[in-house]
């Protein structure tokens, strides 16, 4: 895998664990940590390129009901 992201997100109260077992099943999708402070759940996803990085956050990740919001952080 060549790019890899951190992607940050912020859940709809009480859905934590809903969303932390969805992410756990998406492709690419390496690690999924619950963490305090203004996010909620980090999420490492690792694929090919950065668009196929993007497709996963936007097509996959978000739609998930209790995904509030995501900040994409990429490795440089």
């Amino acid at each position: 895998m060549g790019t890899r992201a951190y992607v940050l997100i912020e859940t709809v109260a009480g859905r934590n664990t809903d969303v932390v077992s969805a992410l756990r099943q998406l492709p690419h999708v390496s690690r999924v940590d619950v963490v305090t402070g203004p996010y909620d759940i980090i999420g490492v996803v690792e694929a090919n390129s950065l668009a196929e990085v993007g497709a996963v956050v936007t097509t996959r990740m978000q739609p998930i009901p209790g995904v509030a919001r995501t900040v994409t952080c990429l490795v440089i």
